[in-house]
Protein backbone atom coordinates (compact mmCIF):
# COMPACT_ATOMS: atom_id res chain seq x y z
CA UNK A 1 0.00 0.00 0.00
CA UNK A 2 2.69 2.19 1.00
CA UNK A 3 4.69 1.48 -2.27
CA UNK A 4 1.41 2.32 -4.43
CA UNK A 5 0.80 6.06 -2.62
CA UNK A 6 4.41 6.50 -3.17
CA UNK A 7 4.36 5.47 -7.12
CA UNK A 8 1.30 7.33 -7.27
CA UNK A 9 2.87 10.52 -5.72
CA UNK A 10 5.75 10.30 -8.04
CA UNK A 11 3.68 10.21 -10.97
CA UNK A 12 1.54 13.52 -9.36
CA UNK A 13 5.06 15.23 -9.43
CA UNK A 14 6.34 14.35 -12.42
CA UNK A 15 3.41 15.24 -14.46
CA UNK A 16 3.06 18.42 -12.61
CA UNK A 17 7.05 19.25 -13.45
CA UNK A 18 6.09 18.17 -16.79
CA UNK A 19 3.53 20.70 -17.41
CA UNK A 20 5.75 23.58 -15.32
CA UNK A 21 8.35 22.56 -18.22
CA UNK A 22 5.73 23.15 -21.11
CA UNK A 23 4.33 26.28 -19.93
CA UNK A 24 7.70 27.35 -19.27
CA UNK A 25 9.31 26.69 -22.60
CA UNK A 26 6.03 27.69 -24.76
CA UNK A 27 6.84 26.86 -28.31
CA UNK A 28 10.28 27.77 -29.28
CA UNK A 29 9.56 27.40 -32.71
CA UNK A 30 6.59 29.31 -33.23
CA UNK A 31 6.93 32.50 -34.22
CA UNK A 32 8.24 35.10 -37.35
CA UNK A 33 11.60 34.17 -38.55
CA UNK A 34 13.77 36.79 -41.05
CA UNK A 35 16.85 36.10 -42.87
CA UNK A 36 18.17 35.56 -46.57
CA UNK A 37 18.56 32.61 -49.17
CA UNK A 38 22.09 32.56 -50.49
CA UNK A 39 23.81 32.93 -54.06
CA UNK A 40 22.45 35.47 -55.03
CA UNK A 41 21.49 36.62 -51.32
CA UNK A 42 17.64 36.72 -51.49
CA UNK A 43 15.48 38.25 -48.26
CA UNK A 44 12.76 35.56 -47.25
CA UNK A 45 10.50 35.44 -44.16
CA UNK A 46 8.93 32.42 -42.25
CA UNK A 47 6.13 32.50 -40.29
CA UNK A 48 5.73 29.26 -38.20
CA UNK A 49 3.30 28.00 -35.93
CA UNK A 50 3.75 24.78 -33.75
CA UNK A 51 0.82 23.71 -31.90
CA UNK A 52 -0.65 20.17 -30.64
CA UNK A 53 2.62 18.30 -32.28
CA UNK A 54 1.51 19.99 -35.69
CA UNK A 55 3.58 23.02 -37.85
CA UNK A 56 1.92 24.88 -40.07
CA UNK A 57 2.91 28.70 -41.78
CA UNK A 58 3.98 30.30 -44.68
CA UNK A 59 7.68 31.79 -46.06
CA UNK A 60 7.68 34.74 -47.96
CA UNK A 61 9.76 35.81 -50.89
CA UNK A 62 9.46 39.01 -52.29
CA UNK A 63 6.04 38.99 -53.55
CA UNK A 64 5.32 35.39 -53.79
CA UNK A 65 4.06 33.47 -50.75
CA UNK A 66 3.46 29.56 -50.74
CA UNK A 67 1.86 27.82 -47.19
CA UNK A 68 3.76 25.08 -45.31
CA UNK A 69 2.17 21.87 -46.64
CA UNK A 70 3.92 19.63 -43.91
CA UNK A 71 6.74 19.61 -41.73
CA UNK A 72 8.35 17.74 -39.05
CA UNK A 73 10.80 19.01 -36.09
CA UNK A 74 12.81 16.04 -34.75
CA UNK A 75 16.32 16.00 -32.71
CA UNK A 76 16.78 19.58 -33.69
CA UNK A 77 15.94 18.93 -37.46
CA UNK A 78 13.42 21.01 -38.78
CA UNK A 79 11.21 19.81 -42.05
CA UNK A 80 9.23 21.66 -44.27
CA UNK A 81 7.37 20.54 -47.76
CA UNK A 82 5.66 23.00 -49.77
CA UNK A 83 2.40 23.22 -51.90
CA UNK A 84 5.04 23.71 -55.30
CA UNK A 85 7.48 20.28 -54.92
CA UNK A 86 9.63 22.90 -52.57
CA UNK A 87 11.39 21.67 -49.27
CA UNK A 88 13.19 23.17 -46.76
CA UNK A 89 16.08 20.79 -44.52
CA UNK A 90 17.62 22.69 -41.76
CA UNK A 91 18.51 22.60 -37.80
CA UNK A 92 17.34 24.51 -35.34
CA UNK A 93 19.90 26.30 -33.39
CA UNK A 94 18.10 28.71 -30.48
CA UNK A 95 16.62 31.38 -32.63
CA UNK A 96 18.15 30.23 -35.64
CA UNK A 97 16.82 28.03 -38.36
CA UNK A 98 19.89 27.23 -40.89
CA UNK A 99 19.89 24.62 -43.69
CA UNK A 100 18.72 24.48 -47.27
CA UNK A 101 16.03 25.41 -49.42
CA UNK A 102 15.53 23.27 -52.41
CA UNK A 103 12.91 24.03 -55.55
CA UNK A 104 13.11 21.15 -58.18
CA UNK A 105 16.71 20.35 -58.63
CA UNK A 106 18.38 23.62 -57.07
CA UNK A 107 19.40 23.96 -53.44
CA UNK A 108 20.47 26.86 -51.81
CA UNK A 109 21.54 27.73 -48.38
CA UNK A 110 19.27 29.43 -46.12
CA UNK A 111 19.81 30.91 -42.35
CA UNK A 112 16.95 32.61 -40.70
CA UNK A 113 16.62 34.24 -37.41
CA UNK A 114 13.53 34.98 -35.17
CA UNK A 115 12.18 38.16 -34.49
CA UNK A 116 12.21 38.81 -30.91
CA UNK A 117 8.65 38.93 -29.17
CA UNK A 118 7.45 42.32 -27.79
CA UNK A 119 7.10 41.80 -24.08
CA UNK A 120 4.36 43.41 -22.55
CA UNK A 121 4.74 46.79 -21.78
CA UNK A 122 4.89 48.40 -17.90
CA UNK A 123 2.00 49.79 -16.81
CA UNK A 124 2.38 54.02 -16.37
CA UNK A 125 -0.42 54.17 -14.12
CA UNK A 126 -3.39 52.96 -12.57
CA UNK A 127 -6.79 54.78 -12.80
CA UNK A 128 -9.56 53.28 -11.17
CA UNK A 129 -12.35 51.78 -13.36
CA UNK A 130 -15.89 50.22 -11.83
CA UNK A 131 -16.61 46.74 -11.62
CA UNK A 132 -19.03 46.94 -14.19
CA UNK A 133 -16.40 47.65 -16.68
CA UNK A 134 -13.94 44.95 -15.27
CA UNK A 135 -17.04 42.15 -15.52
CA UNK A 136 -16.73 40.10 -18.77
CA UNK A 137 -14.83 38.45 -21.26
CA UNK A 138 -10.95 39.58 -22.39
CA UNK A 139 -8.29 38.38 -24.53
CA UNK A 140 -4.49 37.90 -23.03
CA UNK A 141 -1.31 36.82 -23.79
CA UNK A 142 1.33 36.16 -20.59
CA UNK A 143 4.87 36.89 -21.74
CA UNK A 144 6.76 33.09 -21.22
CA UNK A 145 10.28 33.76 -20.90
CA UNK A 146 10.43 35.96 -24.07
CA UNK A 147 7.33 33.28 -25.92
CA UNK A 148 3.75 34.62 -25.85
CA UNK A 149 0.93 32.32 -24.41
CA UNK A 150 -2.52 33.32 -25.25
CA UNK A 151 -5.32 32.75 -23.21
CA UNK A 152 -8.78 33.81 -22.51
CA UNK A 153 -9.77 35.61 -18.96
CA UNK A 154 -13.76 35.54 -17.83
CA UNK A 155 -13.92 37.94 -15.22
CA UNK A 156 -16.94 39.01 -12.56
CA UNK A 157 -16.61 41.79 -10.22
CA UNK A 158 -18.90 42.05 -7.57
CA UNK A 159 -18.27 44.62 -5.13
CA UNK A 160 -15.00 43.82 -4.01
CA UNK A 161 -14.96 39.85 -5.12
CA UNK A 162 -14.08 38.44 -8.19
CA UNK A 163 -15.23 34.96 -9.56
CA UNK A 164 -14.43 33.71 -13.12
CA UNK A 165 -11.99 31.41 -15.35
CA UNK A 166 -9.59 30.84 -17.68
CA UNK A 167 -9.30 29.01 -20.97
CA UNK A 168 -5.87 28.30 -22.67
CA UNK A 169 -4.24 25.62 -24.61
CA UNK A 170 -3.36 24.03 -21.49
CA UNK A 171 -7.12 23.29 -20.68
CA UNK A 172 -9.63 25.44 -18.25
CA UNK A 173 -9.45 27.10 -14.63
CA UNK A 174 -10.89 28.41 -12.37
CA UNK A 175 -10.82 31.66 -10.09
CA UNK A 176 -10.72 30.16 -6.72
CA UNK A 177 -9.39 33.77 -4.65
CA UNK A 178 -10.21 37.22 -6.56
CA UNK A 179 -10.43 40.32 -5.08
CA UNK A 180 -10.52 44.14 -6.41
CA UNK A 181 -9.75 46.95 -3.97
CA UNK A 182 -7.93 50.35 -4.56
CA UNK A 183 -7.96 50.00 -8.72
CA UNK A 184 -6.01 46.89 -8.21
CA UNK A 185 -7.15 43.50 -9.02
CA UNK A 186 -5.37 40.15 -7.63
CA UNK A 187 -6.72 36.42 -7.93
CA UNK A 188 -5.54 33.36 -7.30
CA UNK A 189 -6.22 30.64 -10.36
CA UNK A 190 -6.21 26.80 -10.02
CA UNK A 191 -6.46 24.20 -12.83
CA UNK A 192 -4.93 20.99 -14.15
CA UNK A 193 -1.11 21.99 -14.08
CA UNK A 194 -1.08 24.18 -11.00
CA UNK A 195 -2.04 27.45 -9.17
CA UNK A 196 -1.42 30.91 -11.01
CA UNK A 197 -0.98 34.71 -9.53
CA UNK A 198 -2.05 36.88 -11.23
CA UNK A 199 -2.13 41.08 -10.28
CA UNK A 200 -2.90 43.76 -12.74
CA UNK A 201 -4.17 47.51 -13.18
CA UNK A 202 -6.02 49.07 -15.79
CA UNK A 203 -4.19 51.17 -17.98
CA UNK A 204 -5.71 53.07 -20.92
CA UNK A 205 -8.56 50.29 -20.97
CA UNK A 206 -6.13 47.19 -20.92
CA UNK A 207 -5.36 44.83 -18.12
CA UNK A 208 -1.51 44.97 -17.37
CA UNK A 209 0.61 43.13 -14.44
CA UNK A 210 2.63 39.58 -13.04
CA UNK A 211 2.00 36.53 -12.43
CA UNK A 212 3.92 33.86 -10.74
CA UNK A 213 3.03 29.89 -12.19
CA UNK A 214 3.45 27.87 -8.87
CA UNK A 215 6.39 29.77 -7.60
CA UNK A 216 7.68 28.48 -11.19
CA UNK A 217 7.58 31.37 -14.01
CA UNK A 218 6.88 34.80 -13.30
CA UNK A 219 6.22 37.35 -15.95
CA UNK A 220 4.29 40.00 -17.27
CA UNK A 221 0.31 39.95 -18.79
CA UNK A 222 -1.75 41.85 -20.80
CA UNK A 223 -5.50 41.32 -21.55
CA UNK A 224 -7.78 43.62 -24.05
CA UNK A 225 -11.21 43.35 -23.65
CA UNK A 226 -13.93 41.48 -25.83
CA UNK A 227 -16.18 44.18 -27.47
Amino acid sequence: MKNTIKRLSLLTFAFLLGSIVVFAQGDALSGKYEGAVKGPDEKVLLDLKHEGGKISGRLMRGTVTIDVTEGTLKDGMLSLSFGNDATLNAKVEGDKIVGDLSAGTTKRAIELTKAAAAAPAAPAAAPAKGPAELSGEWEAVADANGQPFPFSLTLKIDGENVTGGSSSQLGESTIKSGNWKDGKLSFLMEGQNGVVTMSAVVVDGKLSGEFDFAGQLQGRWVAVKKN
